[in-house]
């Protein structure tokens, strides 16, 4: 009803204003164990996260509420619409990549996915590990942050920030794009796709050398939003994005991609360039052509 009656800046700014208190609500019910986490004892530690994921998870279903109640939508797309290409096993860890347009591409993949998978993890730069509550709420949930490195000593970090995921099943979520899709940035970096930027492989590499063989299957994600002259995320709040497709399809991993030396075999860098690329290509024809839907 209220989407009926209010404006759509109204309704956008409501939104933001009520996630914010849930936010403030949960990260302030993992001080605790935030604290506790700094013990050097191991198996607290663990609980410590554990409980950290299990208040994230009541996070993402308290947005999910409040966006349902502001949104007028009906429980099954809060966030957008689904499509599911496979099947997921569940208690079973997962790669997940995504094109990557906007911030609410995370709220919109934790809320797409919650439930069905693993609470999802983003490798995120060492530079957020300093942002007030976003930067402490994810080292209490063992994200991985990690520096700018090459070669070895990428593989070394991205192993030693996953070693933790061995005991309990995650999904990792890797943005390939590296950065938002614009206009400009699309022509600057000279893309050859024409709804994305070049994918970065590297990264996508490191990471299943370290940890490919805990991953059952990847998670190949498209988000499509609807055409808007606001920037995207605020769109989203606004009401404009309720029916963000979000396509999802399972995948079998290439095994004989799963090792090999991204910076030095010059051979096994553009086979792992070329299965990505392929990926990209794909996932650019959906988007091109969901963009083309009345």
């Amino acid at each position: 009803m209220l989407s009926r009656l209010l404006p759509r800046p109204l309704i956008g700014a409501l939104t933001f204003l009520v996630m914010c208190p849930s936010l403030f609500l949960w990260s302030g019910l993992m001080i605790p164990a935030m604290l506790l986490k700094l013990l050097p004892v191991y198996d607290l530690q663990r609980w410590c996260s554990r409980y950290c994921v299990w208040s994230a998870r009541r996070w993402v279903g308290t947005n999910q509420l409040i966006f349902r109640a502001l949104h007028d939508l009906p429980r099954a797309d809060a966030y957008g619409t689904l499509q599911l290409d496979g099947s997921l096993l569940p208690g079973r860890s997962y790669l997940l990549i995504s094109n990557h347009q906007s911030w609410a591409d995370i709220l919109i993949l934790f809320g797409s996915f919650q439930g069905r998978v693993p609470f999802l993890r983003f490798f995120l730069k060492r530079d957020l590990m300093y942002v007030p509550i976003i930067g402490l709420v994810c080292w209490a949930m063992d994200f991985p942050f990690m520096t700018r490195r090459s070669g070895t000593a990428d593989i070394a970090a991205t192993r030693r920030a996953c070693e933790v995921y061995k005991l309990d099943p995650v999904t990792v979520v890797n943005f390939l794009e590296g950065t938002r899709f614009t206009r400009a940035k699309q022509v600057a970096k000279q893309s050859p796709f024409r709804r994305l930027l070049r994918p970065k492989a590297a990264g996508l590499s490191y990471t299943l050398n370290a940890m490919g063989e805990q991953f059952a299957g990847l998670i190949d994600v498209t988000i499509a939003y609807q055409p808007t002259a606001r920037p995207l995320v605020w769109s989203w709040l606004c009401g404009e994005q309720n029916r963000v497709r979000v396509i999802a399809a399972v995948k079998p991993l290439p095994q004989h991609l799963l090792h090999g030396d991204y910076a030095q075999d010059v051979m096994f860098r553009e086979q792992f360039q070329a299965w990505v690329n392929g990926l990209w290509s794909v996932k650019d024809t959906a988007l091109e052509q969901f963009m083309s839907e009345p």
